[in-house]
């Protein structure tokens, strides 16, 4: 196996596999230290970097200028490597069940193009077993190598939180494991070298996958619990942000709030939990029922703009209604798995006309993914309503007083504060009905 010392002085190579939102920033910053290929299957992708433009946002055109970075589409470049970081997407498919195509498909490339002595090491999200039992026969089959004797696994789970310029890569803590002891100093020593929080030590692969996965369950379980205390309170008439600004004055009580679950994380990684439980024949009911709780959030967004039109005498058949922010998160351009279409199909199937804006997110993604047109600023104008749903940092500026010019009806018009940027107080001194999740 190569030695640290042999990748500090650059006489070892490290590959990343996948420069998305998770590959990107982990290979800049491995790229200060040591000698990088950066690899991906999209020609497109790489252009992009190379010409020092990163679509995700997550790597300014500086940071691109000056990590010493080879990036490529060849995946014979990955035999230069020995040691593979996989950082490709572990989606789900229409049945919410795992679909493994991105791992498996980068399995094959790097099994095909593996040096002997390599160490290939997974972040990907993934249930407890994977890495073992599904990557590396794949790894053996494709390389001709023996895994344990002429090749190496370990899994580091990635932690990126796209989007967030304060918890980055260098400052959360990065669980490391290996299939032994070797490996699992390998992989501390590389990743501690730009990880400056520093490294927990799985006790064993597995555990490390485990772990990834509960952690994004956890968070989805919580808000799922917000969800339905919004629906709860919706139906007592109670606003759900003053009650839980009210509890959260008690020093244990953790501040979570409703919202729509979407990304390719919290509403995604609880799924792959959920299916190897039930190949062990275990029902796992709290996990699939907070899950159906955020899956049908959109619905209960869409299915609230209705009543309000309706309370408002406006027909809803034909109504206009403006969606701001169409991306699954604030400040990004990730449309993966957006939850804000759930609205849309919701208010569409009751006649109503829907004009999306979303200025980070891509127009021929959303066509091509979503089937939506997204619109111009200027053409959210004779509303009957209007839906706050993801409050990008351009939207700060759009105070009440400028959207109740949007309106076909600005007596009484409705505003629909998925994310509860403005209060009751506000919005009923602008004139505003305003419903809040």
């Amino acid at each position: 196996m190569t030695t640290l010392e042999e990748f500090k002085a650059r006489r070892a190579k490290i590959a990343v596999v996948g420069l998305g939102y998770v590959g990107l920033p982990l290979a800049v910053a491995l790229a200060r230290h040591y000698a990088v290929i950066g690899f991906d299957i999209s020609q497109k992708r790489v252009d992009e970097l190379m010409a020092g433009r990163d679509r995700t946002g997550e790597v300014t055109g500086q940071g691109l200028a000056t990590a010493a970075l080879d990036f490529t589409c060849d995946p014979a470049r990955l035999k230069e490597a020995t040691v593979v970081i996989v950082a490709v997407p572990t989606p789900i498919d229409l049945h919410r069940a795992p679909d493994l195509t991105p791992v498996i498909g980068a399995t094959r490339t790097v099994g095909a193009n593996l040096a002997k002595g390599a160490v290939v090491v997974y972040e990907s999200t993934v249930y407890p077993g994977l890495t073992e039992e599904v990557c590396v026969p794949l790894l053996e089959q494709h390389s001709g190598l023996a895994c344990g004797r002429d090749f190496f696994v370990g899994y580091s789970p990635e932690r990126i939180n796209p989007g967030d310029k304060d918890h980055t890569l260098e400052t959360i803590v990065k669980v490391v494991a290996g299939q032994d002891q070797a490996t699992a100093d390998l992989l501390a020593g590389i990743y501690g070298s730009v990880v400056k929080a520093g490294i927990y030590r799985a006790s064993s692969i597995k555990v490390a996958e485990a772990a990834k996965v509960i952690e994004n369950t956890q968070r989805d379980l919580n808000i799922a619990l917000m969800n339905e205390l919004a629906m709860i309170f919706d139906r007592m008439g109670i606003d759900t942000n003053e009650v839980l600004e009210a509890a959260g004055t008690k020093w244990n009580f953790l501040p979570f709030r409703p919202g729509l679950v979407g990304g390719h994380c919290i509403g995604v990684d609880p799924y792959y939990l959920t299916f190897k439980a039930q190949a062990l024949g275990i029902a796992p009911r709290v996990i699939l029922a907070g899950r159906a709780i955020n899956d049908g959030m959109g619905q209960f967004i869409a299915q609230a703009c209705v009543k309000g039109l309706i309370d408002g005498a406006v027909l809803v058949k034909g109504a206009r209604v403006g969606i701001l922010g169409f991306t699954f998160k604030e400040n990004v351009p990730d449309l993966r798995n957006t939850r804000v279409i759930d609205v849309v199909a919701e208010l569409v199937d009751y006649g109503v006309e829907v004009l999306v804006h979303d200025p980070m997110a891509d127009a021929d993604e959303a066509r091509h993914e979503y089937g939506i047109e997204l619109s111009d600023l200027a053409a959210l104008r004779n509303l009957d309503a209007l839906i706050l749903a993801v409050p990008h940092a351009q939207y700060q500026g759009l105070g009440l007083a400028e959207l109740r010019g949007w309106y076909r009806d600005q007596a009484s018009p409705l505003l629909l504060d998925v994310k509860g940027r403005f209060s009751q107080a506000e919005a009923g001194t602008a004139g505003f009905r305003l419903w809040r999740l």
